[in-house]
């Protein structure tokens, strides 16, 4: 699934072709994805200018100026979830023919296209007032962003405390640090030194401020490297991202460590490990996270 640092990537992308611009034509070419579309979503959004683009966790977040010319309008929000295998893709005339995934299709006053593919269809889309966004059941209960101001190491410690979950879990808690996933965690707990299995309750004082600063500095080497490029993720220029050159531990089972040093006359090195944790992989070195 894309994580925070893909979700901002693509945000980029579409920032210059759709923010200030009108949408002319809105195509939707299928009647649900993980959930249905909103009620006549293609009318609702057709001659409406997109002011903002923005980014929640792992939520697009395209902000509409008010449907009609009533002073009592209100501002809108379209907001996307790419799901597992979800990308926004630009097209310039000659547009190309549909791909049968593409499920919504966005068209400006000037000519640029955004398709909205995805083939597993866990993603989905809603429309809401921006007044209703605070309560929007995906976006209510989420955590600080980490890479905003309210995140940091006393901030986390606050949330974590009484937290008897491996800080792994806790870390993909939403409702403790949003926008966070399985890669991004192995990472950062990676860059902190800090074992997955620890209990999360442990992580305070400087645990705790290694671990935020841990976590800021790995999503932002993933964006300015562009997001990492799994199999099903893409830029929404068509371009892959490569942070994936990058990670230290994650998918690097019985590698060499690449903090350690060989530890014995033989100079056998420190190895990666992997285990399960909820179901999902960790990856991590046994020797210097503790």
């Amino acid at each position: 699934m894309p994580e925070l640092p893909e979700v901002e990537t693509v945000c980029r992308g579409l920032r210059p072709v759709l923010e200030g611009r009108r949408l002319s034509r809105v195509e939707q070419r299928r009647p649900d994805l993980r959930f249905p579309f909103p009620p006549n979503l293609p009318k609702r959004l057709e001659g409406r200018r997109i002011t903002r683009i923005a980014r929640r966790a792992k939520y697009i977040l395209m902000h509409l100026e008010p449907a009609g010319a009533e002073k009592e309008a209100e501002e809108g929000v379209l907001l996307c979830h790419l799901g597992m295998s979800g990308r926004m893709t630009l097209c310039a005339p000659p547009f190309a023919p549909f791909d049968k995934h593409d499920h919504l299709v966005l068209e400006t006053e000037d000519g640029g296209q955004v398709r909205f593919n995805d083939a597993r269809r866990f993603g989905f889309v809603d429309l809401f007032p921006a007044s209703a966004m605070d309560a929007h059941p995906m976006l209510k209960d989420l955590g600080p962003e980490p890479l905003g101001n309210a995140f940091n190491g006393p901030a986390l410690a606050a949330a974590l405390k009484g937290k008897r979950t491996p800080i792994k879990a806790a870390l993909l808690d939403q409702r403790v640090v949003a926008g966070l996933g399985n890669i991004y965690v192995c990472e950062a707990l990676f860059d902190a030194q800090l074992s997955p299995r620890r209990l999360a309750y442990t992580v305070q004082g400087a645990r705790a401020d290694r671990l935020a600063a841990a976590v800021r500095a790995v999503l932002l080497r993933a964006i300015e490297a562009g997001g990492s490029s799994l199999r099903d993720y893409v830029q929404a220029s068509g371009e892959l991202g490569y942070f994936q050159h990058q990670w230290s531990v994650y998918g690097k089972e019985g590698e060499p460590c690449p903090r350690c040093e060989p530890d014995d006359a033989a100079k056998t090195p420190c190895r990666i490990a992997r285990i399960v944790q909820s179901g999902r992989s960790t990856f991590y070195c046994g020797r210097t996270q503790r």
